[in-house]
């Protein structure tokens, strides 16, 4: 999907698409010229599961297209750094109009640690669990927030304050 589109923008058709309870399976990457951070952070609350700049090489292109469709979420390096400096700088704000409550202690750690980057293996192994149980946690998680992909949950993670920039990874 491209930001900037004829007719349609690629940020209201992506609201759409990913709105559309018909297509919940389809994944949503935005490829764009513009790296900028209110198209990431529009794209990503429309439902997009990437955001990737138009100078990444065809080869990472088609690996993202290959993360996205495992149901992963993937933001092209310069974005994330973009990403993450404007976040720094803006105020906390409410975590989407939802509530932390609806979360258990156990989903909220994990959906801390995807804030932070982890994958469900590596999120098994820092809370000795099984991969299956991560998985599990992840995807309840995701099911009470409303959160399409993991792109959204980490959204949802940093705008509920679970995870800031400045947060390193567990070891």
């Amino acid at each position: 999907m491209d930001v900037q589109m004829p007719v349609l923008d690629g940020i209201e058709a992506t609201r759409r698409i990913a709105g559309d309870p018909a297509l919940a399976a389809v994944r949503i990457v935005v490829l764009t010229n513009y790296g900028l951070d209110e198209y990431v952070f529009a794209a990503l609350r429309a439902g997009a599961s990437g955001f990737l700049v138009k100078e990444t090489e065809p080869e990472a292109v088609l690996q993202a297209l290959r993360v996205v469709t495992a149901g992963d979420a993937l933001l092209s390096p310069a974005v994330t750094r973009t990403l993450i400096a404007e976040y720094v700088a803006r105020p906390a704000v409410e975590p989407l109009g939802r509530d932390l409550d609806r979360l258990t202690d156990r989903e909220q750690e994990v959906v801390a640690l995807v804030g932070q980057g982890l994958s469900n293996d590596e999120i098994a192994a820092h809370m000795v669990i099984s991969p299956a149980t991560a998985k599990t946690h992840v995807s309840r998680a995701m099911a009470k927030v409303g959160a399409r992909d993991r792109a959204q949950l980490v959204v949802f993670a940093y705008e509920s304050r679970l995870v800031t920039p400045r947060d390193d990874p567990p070891a």
